[in-house]
């Protein structure tokens, strides 16, 4: 048996470390535009060094450090920065009295605001969207229902989705409520009678009967294709509808016509999100007959080094060794953060301009002309690895003469067309979706015929293919597409 010993090994390798001032780098390079402005505003509240440059020059300025800093000397050059003085003044004698009398009139009132800070819109800062639960509760409040009955109805608003429909069971809310069945289906009836109508039901089904009988009308036509022959309004199979019922073409029609008017969902209407608008990094223009490539500045804070902390490392002999540490550290994380910022920003810059050079087509003529690219064809035009690309294209949107795009849209891969030649994926895209919007209606185009299609124009594409690119763009199959005649 072999005794155990312990001895000691040199060995020699290479490895890759990360520091904090690369990882910083790579963070700030894959952010978007307003995580970068987030980023920045967060960083200026809790580095005192930094300071943001209240000169309207419009020149970078990078932070030089004194003899005492000489870690961010080694990393950004020293340039030349002036004193600012910001002076704060509380007026006493402000008239609110007044100014809320002048605010409550129909006259604007202007107000002064800092002008390279992003704020949202007028409309979505001045009232609080009523949410789906708070417009139930406020007529369950109003109703004549006992406290027990409103707790119930309580817990089915709360069961509620976003499209309005319940997601509970009846047997589940009584046992929430410790209630009987019977009580919760009375107590649901009675929800389901607010507004908006057809709330809280089960299905498509229910819902839609909700609003019919809401209706009153004289004919039961409508209740009944709901309850019975739903099936072929999703087919739209009218001829059938109408063999069924044994009812007149145009009775069945008008019918149809005011199921179709009908909400599938009525919970949507409260649920919807406030409008996001998209913030581009870059602008892209014709001047000329040539492509500029912009860097959207508007509203980046242009930062600096405090010189007041700089000249207390310089000229405050005094100052405690802790201090000249903590100051140094700040130093430092303010240099490069500044620097990180301004090599995002040429990075950005350089890709966005490789993008134009290799898509001039997609500039110059449309979403038809969009070439099949990689991220390797931008890293070996700019001499940068494709990770780099691939994180400075993140989150990313370019303002086009075509609209507003995502940096990611112009990587797309390619489709052999018939001749040989490559066609961009997002092209064909484009091609499908014209091909469908002109389709006649009555006879919609199948899948096969698609491709069909596309191969007349020497496009090679399989019609899987086809199907996966027509459920991208929310298109149906051709069987829900087809509006057939009243008159078969």
């Amino acid at each position: 048996m072999a005794a155990l010993e312990l001895k000691q090994q040199l060995k020699l390798s290479q490895q890759l470390i990360m520091t904090p001032q690369l990882q910083q780098a790579i963070k700030l390079l894959q952010l978007s535009r307003l995580e970068l402005l987030e980023t920045i505003h967060q960083e200026l509240e809790t580095n005192p060094v930094l300071e943001e440059s209240q000169e309207e020059s419009g020149e970078a300025e990078e932070p030089g450090a004194a003899e005492a800093a000489a870690e961010v000397a080694a990393e950004v050059a020293a340039e030349p920065y002036q004193e600012v003085e910001i002076l704060e003044k509380v007026r006493d004698d402000f008239d609110w009295e007044g100014y809320l009398d002048e605010y409550s009139t129909g006259t604007p009132v202007l107000v002064e605001t800092d002008p390279n800070k992003e704020w949202q819109s007028y409309d979505q800062r001045l009232t609080v969207r009523t949410s789906l639960q708070d417009h139930l509760v406020w007529q369950i409040r109003l109703s004549d229902m006992s406290d027990e009955e409103r707790e119930v109805a309580g817990l089915i608003i709360g069961n509620l989705n976003r499209d309005g429909y319940l997601d509970a069971s009846l047997d589940e809310i009584a046992a929430m409520g410790e209630v009987s069945t019977d009580m919760v289906e009375r107590v649901l009836a009675t929800v389901q009678l607010l507004d908006p109508v057809g709330i809280a039901a089960r299905d498509l089904r229910e819902c839609l009967l909700i609003q019919a009988r809401s209706l009153e009308l004289e004919d039961d036509l409508v209740v009944r294709i709901v309850e019975h022959y739903l099936h072929f309004l999703e087919n739209r199979n009218y001829p059938a509808l109408i063999r069924a019922l044994k009812r007149p073409a145009p009775e069945v029609k008008a019918a149809v016509d005011v199921i179709l008017s009908l909400d599938p969902r009525p919970g949507s209407r409260f649920a919807e999100e406030s409008t996001e608008y998209i913030s581009p990094d870059i602008y892209v223009m014709k001047v000329d007959g040539e492509f500029v490539v912009l860097l959207n500045e508007d509203g980046m804070p242009k930062l600096k080094v405090s010189s007041y902390y700089r000249h207390a490392l310089t000229e405050d002999a005094e100052l405690p060794s802790e201090a000249k540490e903590y100051i140094q550290g700040k130093l430092r994380s303010a240099a490069w953060l500044i620097k990180s910022i301004h090599q995002r920003q040429r990075t950005l810059f350089k890709v966005a301009h490789s993008i134009v050079k290799l898509q001039v087509d997609f500039f110059d003529k449309g979403v038809a002309h969009l070439r099949p690219m990689v991220l390797r064809d931008v890293a070996e035009d700019v001499g940068m690895h494709e990770s780099t690309i691939s994180r400075v294209t993140a989150s990313k949107y370019m303002h086009t003469p075509h609209g507003i795009f995502e940096l990611k849209y112009f990587f797309n891969s390619s489709i052999n067309s018939v001749l040989g030649e490559a066609v961009a994926s997002e092209s064909v895209k484009e091609r499908i979706r014209q091909i469908i919007r002109e389709e006649d209606l009555a006879r919609p185009l199948s899948d096969q015929e698609i491709v069909e299609k596309l191969e007349a124009e020497n496009i090679s594409i399989a019609r899987r293919t086809v199907a996966k690119y027509r459920e991208m763009l929310g298109v149906l199959p051709s069987n829900k597409r087809k509006r057939t005649s009243w008159g078969e």
